[in-house]
């Protein structure tokens, strides 16, 4: 692992991948995307500042409950470049989320109660299927596992 300096302003892009975690071509994806930004030397090779390993510790956590990489972008537009997220950023983003991280919690909530005993496609090939699906009458409702889907 690569140890930076205190008052190092700047980082490679092989710094940036040991401290945070991420592989440099992860990196180099978030940075074609917009997520995070760079400067180059005049070899043209990358440098981040030393606010992107925060800027890239919020996109991994956000990534990590579920939440789109395009939804991380439309946030993170509102970070002045150069800027690490503080908590007043992160309480933000996490308020704009809460619905969406609701509603995902719920459906998994559900799967978990409902996954083992029938996947509630109207295949008919469990036992169970014929007494909570009889008839298929789920597959009026449209395709794919229907008690699974909300709505």
């Amino acid at each position: 692992m690569t140890s930076l300096s205190p008052d190092a302003d700047a980082l490679t892009i092989g710094e940036l991948a040991d401290r945070s975690g991420v592989p440099a071509s992860a990196l180099r994806f978030y940075e074609r995307q917009g997520l995070i930004r760079s400067r180059r030397t005049s070899g043209n090779q990358r440098r981040y500042s030393r606010a992107t390993l925060r800027q890239v510790a919020f996109i991994r956590a956000s990534q990590n409950v579920g939440i789109p990489l395009s939804d991380i972008g439309g946030v993170l537009e509102f970070l002045p470049a150069d800027t690490a997220p503080t908590q007043e950023f992160w309480e933000r983003a996490s308020a704009c989320w809460k619905d969406m991280l609701n509603a995902r919690i719920k459906q998994m909530e559900r799967m978990r109660d409902l996954f083992t005993e029938c996947i509630g496609c109207g295949c008919l090939s469990f036992d169970q299927c014929a007494l909570i699906n009889p008839g298929d009458k789920l597959g009026k409702q449209g395709p794919g596992p229907r008690r699974l889907i909300p709505g």
